[in-house]
């Protein structure tokens, strides 16, 4: 048998209804009986303390003995007995009885309420008082059957039994309905969401126009759905470049060795080694920047530290002679939170791109502005015209001047810087400038 959490939540839902309502109803019956006895007892009260009074007050005065006229039609059942025990006087309906079997009350003046049962007669709520008279003491009771009341308490709980019983089961099976009928979109949405298999890349859930949450969970689930696939065509767009960008240098160095080996006395060796090691090169720089890529956006996890930006932007800058000179205007105390061989890949990758279109120089710089390190690189090249400052980002999207210049580029590195810049929690972008190309990486100060 399933635990309660194995249970469907139509099920849950009804389970808790039914027994909360449940509960409420058997609270609710106990409560109404104990109001109608509580009414009872209190009329019988009020009513036996007026009998008891003017009963009390006929004894005290003429002390008799005999038989006891009746003055109340529910309290019918009247005893006077002496302080020796014996019954001096009774109503009719108590002739011949002996003394009622009631405690009796202390306190002259000062009633007792009872309730018990006398032979013959079942229940007998009972008034009783002590009284004074000339010839002694005496204890005057009065008493009103209730049958009436005995009699049918048992029907009467069975009655409001059943009906609560009734309520529940009626409750229980409209909640059943209710939430069969609310969850029949999530039941239609689950099995549309099942008939997708991964190659359609238009299949939506029916949204229903109800408006309500089930409607709001439908258009999440699309915005999903519009996510993944967009996913999937990035992925699929994605495979095929790389699959070009490979196929081209294992195509090239292919072609290279079969030449080579058709008339292997002809060849120069070392030069056919030199062009296989370029493409080997190539290659290698391709899979490298495509495992970067992939590890950045998987999320894997890498050690970060704190890192003065200034002085590691001076000592990578230095560490290989350009082409043409580089200016440097790094500020010391710029610290960020960073991967350092990270942001010496982003600094190397965009240190390539200004060398290869600069004319005569390159300029470098950092400095804080506001809650941000900004990390800047400058050429004065031909620059990159503004349609196509966000597309020199794409993946393998080489501009033809970069072409031009060299061959043998991946067209990964500024995507890579892209991708180091966002994972640091900044962003990258190619911004405006005078003359040449101008690039930006902002990523937050460390204010520790």
């Amino acid at each position: 048998m399933l635990s309660p959490s194995g249970w469907s939540v139509r099920t849950r839902v009804t389970a808790a209804a039914t027994l909360l309502v449940g509960l409420l109803l058997t609270v609710g019956i106990v409560l109404f009986y104990q109001a109608i006895r509580k009414t009872v007892y209190e009329g019988l009260r009020n009513q036996g303390a007026l009998v008891i009074a003017d009963l009390a007050t006929f004894v005290r005065e003429t002390d008799p003995h005999g038989t006891l006229s009746v003055e109340d039609p529910d309290f019918t059942l009247l005893q006077v007995v002496d302080a020796q025990g014996d019954v001096v006087a009774s109503s009719e309906s108590l002739h011949g009885r002996g003394p009622l079997d009631v405690p009796q009350p202390r306190t002259v003046g000062r009633p007792a309420y009872r309730t018990v049962n006398v032979p013959g007669k079942a229940r007998v709520y009972v008034v009783s008082e002590k009284v004074l008279t000339r010839d002694g003491a005496r204890i005057v009771h009065a008493g009103a059957p209730i049958k009436g009341f005995t009699q049918y308490r048992g029907p009467f709980i069975g009655l409001l039994v059943m009906l609560a019983i009734i309520a529940t089961a009626a409750v229980g099976w409209i909640v059943s309905l209710s939430v069969r009928r609310a969850l029949r979109p999530v039941r239609m949405m689950s099995a549309e969401l099942a008939q997708i298999t991964g190659g359609e890349s238009d299949r939506r859930v029916t949204v229903p126009g109800t408006g309500d949450e089930v409607s709001q969970l439908a258009e999440s689930v699309n915005v999903t759905l519009n996510r993944l696939a967009g996913v999937m065509s990035r992925q699929r767009a994605f495979v095929a470049e790389v699959s070009h960008e490979l196929r081209s240098p294992l195509t090239g160095l292919r072609a290279q060795l079969e030449v080579a080996l058709e008339r292997p006395e002809d060849e120069d060796w070392p030069e056919v080694a030199r062009a296989a090691l370029g493409d080997a090169d190539r290659l290698q720089g391709i899979v490298s920047d495509l495992l970067i890529l992939a590890r950045l956006g998987a999320g894997v996890h890498v050690e970060r530290e704190r890192v003065d930006l200034g002085e590691l932007v001076r000592a990578e800058t230095g560490r290989r002679r350009r082409r043409v000179p580089v200016d440097i205007d790094a500020a010391t105390g710029v610290m960020v939170w960073a991967t350092p061989q990270h942001i010496v890949r982003v600094l190397t990758n965009l240190m390539d791109n200004a060398e290869r279109h600069a004319e005569s120089r390159i300029w470098v710089s950092v400095a804080a502005d506001g809650p941000e390190a900004v990390l800047e690189v400058r050429d004065d090249g031909s620059g990159i015209a503004p349609e196509d400052r966000e597309r020199v980002f794409w993946r393998f999207q080489r501009l033809p001047e970069g072409r031009a210049r060299e061959a043998s580029g991946s067209g990964l590195g500024l995507t890579i810087s892209r991708d180091i810049a966002r994972a640091h929690g900044g962003t990258l972008v190619a911004a405006d400038s005078d003359r040449g190309a101008r690039f930006v990486m902002r990523i937050p100060l460390d204010r520790q």
